[in-house]
């Protein structure tokens, strides 16, 4: 788990990418091999295990057709 002030982000963060992945249908596996990402890593960011790093929430968000802003919307 992180230890981090944005650790609440994170999870929304990964909720977020969670429920657009499985509105388009999609395993972890198969978004991680359109994002070239391994299942694990994805499972990491969605369960913030680990912080998402720019690169993957822009390969997440082409892949997923989802404006980025979409991905990191934090609501209070």
């Amino acid at each position: 788990m992180l230890n981090t002030k944005h650790y609440k982000s994170f999870i929304q963060i990964g909720l977020n990418i969670m429920r657009y992945r499985k509105e388009q249908g999609l395993t972890q596996e198969q978004l991680g091999e359109m994002t070239g990402y391994s299942r694990q890593q994805i499972q990491r960011v969605e369960t913030a295990n680990a912080a998402p790093s720019v690169a993957i929430l822009l390969e997440i968000s082409d892949a997923l057709q989802v404006p980025l802003e979409r991905l990191i919307e934090i609501r209070k």
